[in-house]
């Protein structure tokens, strides 16, 4: 499933390499290509983790854990066409700051079913703080 929200992602904004390069962006924003990768392996630490949680026995919190995570990913879907596509970038600042809501709360609930699943979203979670911290430096610079 979260290799299919990367999918729609990119279908939503096929140019987004090139939207990107034309903003005006800080000293500290990382180059387009290192998005690729980079999303390509949270993806899949996405995935696993959410695959570890449900496999716990405990099918009513596993519930409302795997409610939380679909919550972060259908907002972490959100973005990129509000972003690229649409260049709504307060919206998308809206939209993301929101995803980092529902990403602390998946964190704190697959904790309480699995370690290894918690500790898997760390490094999304860091990057969606610092892709928060771009949106909104680009909305800043580009308003």
């Amino acid at each position: 499933m979260s290799y299919g929200v990367a999918a729609l992602g990119a279908f939503a904004s096929s140019d987004a390499g090139m939207v990107y390069e034309s903003l005006d962006r800080p000293v500290w924003a990382p180059p387009a290509w290192l998005f690729g990768p980079v999303w390509t392996a949270l993806y899949a630490t996405i995935g696993i983790a959410a695959w570890l949680v449900w496999r716990h026995p405990d099918r009513d919190r596993v519930r409302t854990a795997l409610v939380w995570w679909s919550i972060q990913l259908t907002l972490n879907l959100a973005w990129t066409p509000l972003f690229f596509a649409a260049r709504q970038y307060g919206l998308a600042l809206l939209d993301i700051l929101l995803l980092l809501a529902a990403l602390s709360t998946t964190v704190v609930r697959f904790r309480r079913l699995s370690l290894p699943a918690a500790l898997l979203l760390v490094p999304y979670l860091l990057w969606v703080a610092f892709a928060s911290a771009l949106n909104a430096s680009i909305w800043h610079l580009d308003a």
